[in-house]
Parts: structure tokens; C-alpha cells; sequence
């Protein structure tokens, strides 16, 4: 097993419509991105940038503050940065239903990113 020196998260959100959070952790913070689809879909799938999360959503499920819905874990593991430019995130990914690499990517320095996955099995 690589060594994998942070954690990541992957909530099932349903507000305001169902989405799938996906929470890496960057230092005091959790970097998030909405995906419109789970993250083991077969293609790529829409990932809306958030602003950072706090990290106590590595471990929490329940009811959102302000009336935004609740959140269910859907998975928990850790991750290995491989590499990050302006336009392309690509990281390991290591937990139980998520064994492989992700790549969270964009055209142009729009805010228009995809999410891809390639299972390691």
C-alpha cells in the first residue's frame, strides 16, 4: 500500500438535490467538490467546486446546519496527491469501495471540472 498521507470523504448530500460530496483533506481545511453523479460512475461526471468544508465532516452524518438537508457517508479512506497544476488534480484513492485513481480536471481556467475515476481492479 502507498503511503497515503491525508484523508478524504464522500458524503451522499440531498439538498438542494441529490449530489455527492467529495471532501479532500487539505491541511486545517477539506477541499470540496458536488459531484452529480457517485464518484465510481463509468464516465465522467460534472464536479462543481465548493468553498472548504470543515474537517469535522471527515467523521459526521446528520442534519446540515441552516436547514441544508442531511449527509450520509457513502465512503471514507485516504488519498495520495500524484500530481496538481491549474487544470488537472489527479490523485490514488484508497478505501472500501474506492481502490484506484481520480482525476478532477477543466478545459480552461473556467470553473466548469469533471470527475473521473478508473478503478485499480
Amino acid at each position: 500500500m502507498p503511503n497515503f498521507k491525508a484523508k478524504f470523504v464522500v458524503l451522499v448530500h440531498d439538498w438542494p438535490e441529490l449530489h455527492w460530496d467529495l471532501m479532500l483533506e487539505k491541511q486545517a481545511s477539506l477541499r470540496t467538490f458536488r459531484l452529480s453523479h457517485p464518484p465510481d460512475h463509468p464516465s465522467a461526471v460534472v464536479a462543481e467546486p465548493l468553498p472548504d468544508h470543515r474537517k469535522v465532516y471527515l467523521d459526521y452524518e446528520g442534519e446540515v446546519s441552516s436547514n441544508r438537508g442531511t449527509v450520509t457517508r457513502w465512503d471514507v479512506g485516504a488519498y495520495e496527491l500524484l500530481s496538481e497544476t491549474d487544470l488537472r488534480i489527479e490523485f490514488r484513492l484508497e478505501s472500501e469501495r474506492l481502490t484506484g485513481t481520480a482525476v478532477l480536471s477543466r478545459e480552461t481556467d473556467d470553473d466548469d471540472w469533471t470527475f473521473a475515476f478508473t478503478s485499480a481492479s
